[in-house]
C-alpha cells in the first residue's frame, strides 16, 4: 500500500521590514549629519537615535528580513543596526569612564572597515532598484569622507562629509517611504 505524500506550502504574510530599517538609517543619518554639517553639537538626540531607532529597530528589521529569507535585508540592517551601537559606545564609553576615547587613527580604521563594507553591499545593490543604489554608494562615499576628515582633522571636509552624510539619509528615507506608499497604492507611485 502506498502512502500519500502531502506538500505544504506555506505564505509568507509577513509584512515587509526595509521601510522600518530604512526610515531608521535615514532619520539617523540625516540627524547625525546635520551635527556634521555644523549645525547642531552632539547631544542626547542624536545619541538616543543612534540606539534606539538607527540602532535596535534596525536590528529588528533584520531580523524580521532573515525570517523572509532576506540575506541581504539580513545582513545590512543588522550590520547598521550594531554600526548606530557602536558608533555611541564609542563616544558615551569613555565619558562613562569605562574605556579610553579611540584615537584618530582608530577611529580612522573604524570608518575605512565601514566604507569597505559598504562598497561591497554597493556592488551587490547593482541586481537590486536604482534607490538601494543611491543610498548605497552615497554612504560608501560617506564614510570614506568621514575617515579622510578625522585624519586630516580638516573641519571643511568634515563639513563636506555632512552634506554628503544628509543625501545619503535623505535618499534612505525615500526609499522607505517609496515602499510604503507603492505598497498602499498598489502600483508605483514613487519609482524605486
Amino acid at each position: 500500500m502506498e502512502k500519500e505524500i502531502q506538500v505544504v506550502k506555506q505564505v509568507d504574510a509577513t509584512s515587509n521590514p526595509a521601510p522600518l530599517g530604512l526610515m531608521a538609517f535615514g532619520m539617523t543619518t540625516v540627524l547625525l549629519n546635520f551635527h556634521n554639517a555644523g549645525f547642531f553639537g552632539l547631544g542626547s538626540m542624536i545619541l538616543a537615535m543612534g540606539i534606539f531607532y538607527g540602532g535596535l529597530a534596525q536590528v529588528i528589521a533584520g531580523i524580521m528580513e532573515w525570517k523572509k529569507g532576506n540575506t541581504f535585508g539580513t545582513t545590512a540592517f543588522t550590520s547598521y543596526g550594531f554600526f548606530w551601537l557602536t558608533l555611541v559606545g564609542l563616544i558615551v564609553l569613555p565619558k562613562m569612564g569605562v574605556a579610553e576615547a579611540p584615537d584618530k587613527l582608530a577611529m580612522v580604521c573604524y570608518l575605512i572597515m565601514w566604507g569597505i563594507f559598504t562598497g561591497f553591499l554597493f556592488i551587490g545593490t547593482l541586481k537590486l532598484n536604482r534607490a538601494l543604489q543611491v543610498v548605497f554608494s552615497t554612504l560608501t562615499v560617506l564614510f570614506f569622507l568621514l575617515a579622510l576628515g578625522d585624519y586630516t582633522e580638516n573641519t571643511t571636509i568634515k563639513h563636506i562629509a555632512g552634506y554628503e552624510g544628509i543625501i545619503c539619509g535623505f535618499s534612505a528615507i525615500y526609499a522607505a517611504l517609496a515602499q510604503v506608499i507603492n505598497e498602499v497604492y498598489g502600483k508605483t507611485v514613487l519609482p524605486l
